[in-house]
């Protein structure tokens, strides 16, 4: 009994730990890579600490940690070369299948305790069993009986405990099952799609023999953005951009395919109504005139361009993506702010 508490006690801490330090990496939408993991890690597991402390003064009002703000406060930054925004958006749904793995194991060692305990329980029960049969050619008294039947109630009570905190493991499990599947394939950032959800749409569509069109869109002159105005404005207008992407091209798969660029995966659709879709889009991002939170000054224009291409039968996702990004960059040629097709 005392074992499968621990197991269960175990399991619950390493959870809740994990937990603290994903919310950590979400809320200031920091890639898990080991520097900021680490750097979460010391957060949660320290709540109270001077560190702390230091980083709730200086994310004040919803501002958001840069890399450069963990450096500053003792994060070690590794010499190797850090990941791909890409690897990073990936990494933390691998993070929660390895964790999601680790609670597979403990809740493995959870079920081994408690067959261990209906084992011991049923070999009581047969005992007990032939005691009162052979009450008749035995001293077993009628006190006796009723201490032997409460020990067996007693017994069947725990176990019932123990498969009922065993179901409710059993359901926290399928929920961290589905947040990882839905983690690996979802951009913290935006909330769309990322670039694994994106091919792996692709080949859903192309194996039911879906007609699909591919469009790649990309936000204009965005390094000024973020070098005029810093990344947590630029963060802003991806979210924008995305937002506005995903409502007007409604029911189809809109991800984010890395840095300021998108795709969007239409199907099923003819292609001049995809056009339209993505001309209405792209005007009224373009007709927004974004301000900053803080000064309520204009930002300026912010627009984008996009390339949009039908796909052949058996193309593959990348022959695809190839085109349309070229369709892209002859929009970005010819003055920015436009859609080519081809």
């Amino acid at each position: 009994m005392h074992n499968v508490a621990h197991l269960a006690d175990r399991t619950a801490n390493e959870q809740s730990m994990f937990d603290r330090v994903r919310d950590f990496l979400t809320r200031n939408a920091l890639g898990p890579d080991p520097v900021n993991y680490e750097f979460g890690y010391r957060i949660a597991s320290n709540p109270d600490g001077e560190l702390a402390r230091a980083v709730e003064e200086l994310t004040d009002g919803g501002v958001r940690l840069t890399r450069n703000d963990i450096e500053a406060l003792g994060g070690v930054v590794s010499t190797a070369s850090t990941p791909t925004s890409a690897g990073q958006r990936e990494a933390i749904g691998q993070m929660l299948v390895a964790q999601t793995q680790m609670q597979v194991e403990g809740f493995q060692d959870l079920v081994a305790a408690m067959r261990n305990e209906a084992r011991d329980f049923g070999r009581d029960l047969a005992a007990k069993a032939n005691a009162i049969r052979d009450i008749s050619a035995s001293s077993v008294s009628v006190t006796d009986i009723v201490r032997l039947t409460s020990a067996m109630i007693e017994r069947v009570h725990t176990t019932e405990e123990q498969l009922e905190a065993a179901t409710r493991e059993a359901d926290e499990l399928r929920q961290k099952l589905e947040e990882a599947r839905d983690n690996a394939q979802r951009d913290p950032l935006t909330g769309l799609a990322n670039r694994r959800a994106f091919e792996e749409g692709y080949a859903e569509r192309q194996a039911r023999q879906a007609s699909i069109a591919v469009a790649v869109c990309d936000i204009d002159h965005f390094k000024r953005v973020n070098d005029g105005f810093g990344h947590a404005v630029g963060d802003r207008v991806l979210k924008a951009i995305g937002k506005a992407l995903a409502e007007h091209c409604d029911g189809h798969l809109v991800a984010r395919y890395g840095g300021e660029e998108f795709v969007v995966l239409f199907a099923d659709i003819a292609l001049d109504k995809a056009r339209a879709l993505l001309e209405t889009a792209r005007e009224e991002v373009a007709r927004k005139r974004y301000r900053l939170r803080e000064t309520d000054a204009p930002l300026g224009e912010v627009t984008f361009s996009a390339g949009l291409t039908a796909v052949g039968e058996g193309e593959s996702v990348g022959d695809a993506f190839e085109r349309a990004d070229g369709l892209l960059y002859a929009a970005k040629a010819d003055g920015r702010n436009c859609l080519k097709i081809g």
